[in-house]
């Protein structure tokens, strides 16, 4: 290993981590988390006083031959209206044996990566396998994110998307279907996007419910990723009343952020223990669904030790160049 240190910009980021590349990370990442083999402290997320944004800290370590991940960023709804990335963050990574410092990243496209990466790996344990129409609700960055992930993990054979601007949802379906080469149809609300899917994804940052239970057919996996603090929540009740299971990236972190998990618990309407860690899937410690016509609900509030399993794949990839 070199004196120097890595800077890693976006650009070489997303060069060097190949989406295949980051769904590893991330069944890497939940593996060892369903062993209890890896590091996780609790996450930081703190709402601005002065304004809608969300500041966040991570910290983790993913194994002993990985040195630890700080994670620090912010979450500004506002930058969705001039076209930005909601996220922006940075990532530093130190080395397993001594601690100094290996990299700095750019954070803001390891979590587009991770977090949809994270979601491709979820459909693929919770979903029926023939699984092929796909609900997305959003339009920004991490909507797009996710149907590339989703397409990787399943043979998706058509794709609803509504998000409340017209123009938006229509422009991110005319560049899906392009990518992807499949039928993407911009739908004029959630419910038209939602009602017959088998996969669902809701990658807005919403305080009001986008997914309703009743819309839901049988067998549907509901994926939620921006339902990351207690005042946002993508789902209504009927989602959680309606799923076999109700599976998290963490139990301990979605209890005490997971917005629709938070008012769960509080109603009475789940326990604790009824909150299974997609961890536990990977592991074989727990089936969440029983039949083909079970309706599964994952939420990901997104943990740490997914930085920390895509960072290190960052920094692997960016070695084997020579950088």
């Amino acid at each position: 290993m070199t004196d120097d240190v890595l800077f890693l910009s976006g650009d070489q980021v997303t060069r060097l981590l190949s989406l295949d590349a980051a769904i590893a990370s991330q069944r890497a990442a939940f593996t060892a988390l369903g062993a209890d083999a890896a590091d996780l402290p609790g996450k930081i997320m703190h709402p601005s006083r002065f304004d809608d944004s969300v500041v966040f800290a991570y910290v983790s370590r993913l194994s002993a031959d990985t040195g630890a991940v700080a994670k620090i960023g912010s979450v500004n709804p506002g930058n969705a209206a001039s076209g930005l990335p909601t996220i922006h963050a940075v990532i530093t990574v130190l080395d397993p044996v001594t601690g100094r410092l290996v990299a700095v990243m750019d954070g803001t496209q390891i979590t587009t990566l991770r977090t949809a990466a994270a979601s491709a790996v979820a459909i693929d344990a919770l979903s029926t396998p023939d699984s092929a129409d796909l609900a997305l609700l959003g339009s920004g960055t991490q909507a797009l994110a996710h149907a590339r992930a989703v397409a990787r993990v399943r043979e998706v054979k058509s794709v609803r998307l509504w998000s409340p601007t017209a123009r938006n949802r229509s422009s991110a379906a005319e560049r899906l279907a392009a990518e992807l080469s499949l039928p993407v149809q911009a739908v004029g609300t959630a419910q038209e996007a939602v009602t017959g899917a088998s996969l669902v994804a809701a990658c807005t940052l919403s305080t009001t419910p986008v997914v309703r239970g009743e819309w839901l057919a049988p067998g549907a996996t509901v994926v939620t990723v921006g339902s990351f603090a207690p005042g946002r929540r993508e789902v209504d009740a009927e989602v959680l009343r309606r799923a076999a299971s109700v599976v998290v990236d963490d139990p301990v972190t979605a209890a005490a952020h997971a917005g629709p998990v938070v008012d769960a618990l509080s109603e009475g309407l789940l326990a604790h223990e009824d909150l299974v860690g997609l961890g536990a899937v990977l592991t074989g410690q727990s089936f969440p669904r029983s039949g083909p016509g079970d309706i599964v609900y994952y939420n990901s509030v997104g943990l740490g030790i997914q930085d920390a399993a895509a960072a290190w794949a960052v920094v692997e990839a960016a070695r084997k160049v020579g950088l």
